[in-house]
């Protein structure tokens, strides 16, 4: 049975519960409700509270829609009622004094998930030293539209106001604030990037950790075609007064109507950064480059195979690769050169491969290549059996977090995933918490990268060949 443990803060005692050596606090506000007056504007402070602060579940979730189709089969998704979304989650030791922090963001493509899912369960991390902590922030349309009036970027400010409370108050939990490390996957790790982009939250930041996360923001212009699509539909301006009058479920409803059939890699535009002088001046991957936060960074074998099901593959033509390469600037030879590292792959396992090394390897590899600052590599190969699905994109989270046995990674892994892996990854991501080296060499003009598998390798990284003559991000 779980027992009490208070803590105080600036803004007012929260009890949480206490389970063997792990103390674990939920649902703490770093930020009022962004609801009523407050939506569509920056995070404003929490107001204090008198007494003590219950803080034994989590707290509301951002909107949202789960995920539909065969995505749903194998991503959950909780949904908790209220206004309070803007919350973080704390797991700490029992003895904590000066340990280190670790940040955690979720993913979900700007537009779904949250740190309330079991798989994100800090308890592994705390056992071995590290005061967790996990957010939520604005998702979808309440998140990052880009209005004429409006903040930008108001899911990246939530993620920056809750990285100044982590850093304010997890002294309190036995954190340590000048040894933070953020860490986020996927649209998670895209939130990662854009922090460590802005001169004022990566002054806060010790380290950080990117998983699959896209690095590039877009103009005002492109990144507010998903707005402006919404807006039509609704027949509204783009500004606050019209999206304010708008509930979030219809908001919600009319983004699913406008994004049906679409994917990660095709289709109806999506949300995404907007380059800003306030929150983003500059796009990520023009900045890590030259920054001296040392970086943990990779991807996934086969990131493309969670959001497209082997039938899907069967159907992309010669032709719709042809248009792709085109549309994305691909040359002949590094279609050819493809071919040539995935021998025996269909042309829409060619696609897939093509379409997010554009998305997300070929860009962590010009940064890795550009930074002196200690960087290392890594990629996850583990096959898994589910649905053809190999190394798909967000398989490696279970291992992360040591939790096999969840339901949200086995729905990816399946029953018998190697435990001995996930033993390897979780200790190499405490390493690099603890002491900024996971275990492998930095990436260095030799390119080495840790290949996680069965069987794990240190090895230079692969198949770069096609991969170098993939062009750059243009906005």
């Amino acid at each position: 049975m779980a027992e009490p443990s208070t803590v105080a803060l600036s803004t007012g005692a929260v009890a949480g519960s206490l389970d063997g050596d792990v103390r674990r606090f939920l649902g703490i506000p770093y930020a009022a409700p962004p609801f009523g007056s407050r939506r569509f504007h920056a995070p404003q402070p929490v107001s204090a509270w008198e007494g003590t602060r219950d803080a034994m579940a989590f707290a509301a979730t951002a909107p949202q829609l789960p995920y539909a189709g065969a995505i749903g089969e194998l991503l959950g998704s909780v949904s908790i009622a209220g206004d309070d979304i803007l919350t973080a989650n704390v797991w700490a030791p029992v003895d904590a004094q000066g340990a280190p922090v670790l940040l955690w963001i979720h993913g979900g493509a700007l537009e779904r998930g949250t740190a309330a899912l079991p798989l994100y369960d800090g308890a592994a991390f705390a056992r071995a030293g590290i005061v967790f902590v996990s957010i939520n922030y604005r998702l979808g349309s309440e998140g990052f539209s880009v209005l004429d009036d409006a903040p930008r970027n108001l899911g990246l400010r939530d993620a920056a106001a809750a990285l100044e409370w982590v850093h304010r108050e997890v002294a309190s939990f036995g954190g340590n604030p000048a040894q933070i490390t953020v860490m986020g996957e996927s649209a998670g790790g895209a939130i990662v990037a854009g922090l460590l982009a802005r001169d004022d939250s990566r002054s806060l930041i010790a380290r950080a950790i990117i998983e699959s996360g896209p690095l590039t923001a877009q103009t005002p212009q492109k990144a507010g075609r998903v707005t402006a699509q919404i807006a039509k539909r609704l027949g509204i301006a783009p500004d606050v007064a019209s999206f304010s009058a708008v509930p979030p479920e219809k908001l919600l409803e009319t983004r699913r109507a406008q994004a049906a059939g679409s994917s990660p890699l095709g289709g109806a535009p999506g949300f995404q950064f907007a380059i800003d002088p306030d929150s983003l001046p500059r796009s990520p991957h023009e900045v890590l480059g030259s920054i001296d936060t040392p970086l943990l960074i990779g991807s996934n074998t086969d990131e493309y195979r969670l959001w497209f099901t082997p039938e899907a593959l069967d159907d992309i033509s010669a032709l719709k690769l042809t248009l792709a390469r085109i549309a994305l600037r691909i040359p002949r030879r590094a279609v050819t050169a493809y071919r040539d590292a995935f021998p025996g792959a269909s042309t829409g396992e060619i696609f897939g491969q093509l379409a997010t090394d554009v998305l997300l390897r070929a860009p962590l590899s010009r940064v890795a290549r550009e930074r002196s600052a200690p960087t290392f590599v890594y990629e996850f190969a583990w096959p898994s059996p589910v649905r053809d699905l190999r190394a798909a994109h967000a398989l490696e989270l279970g291992f992360v977090f040591d939790r096999l046995g969840d339901d949200e990674a086995r729905r990816l892994a399946g029953a018998d995933a190697p435990q001995n892996l996930a033993s390897e990854m979780h200790a190499a991501w405490i390493s690099f918490v603890k002491t900024g080296d996971p275990g492998w060499s930095p990436y260095g003009t030799g390119r080495t990268t840790r290949v996680f598998d069965t069987t794990s390798t240190t090895v230079r990284q692969r198949r770069t060949e096609g991969m170098d003559l993939l062009p750059r991000p243009r906005r």
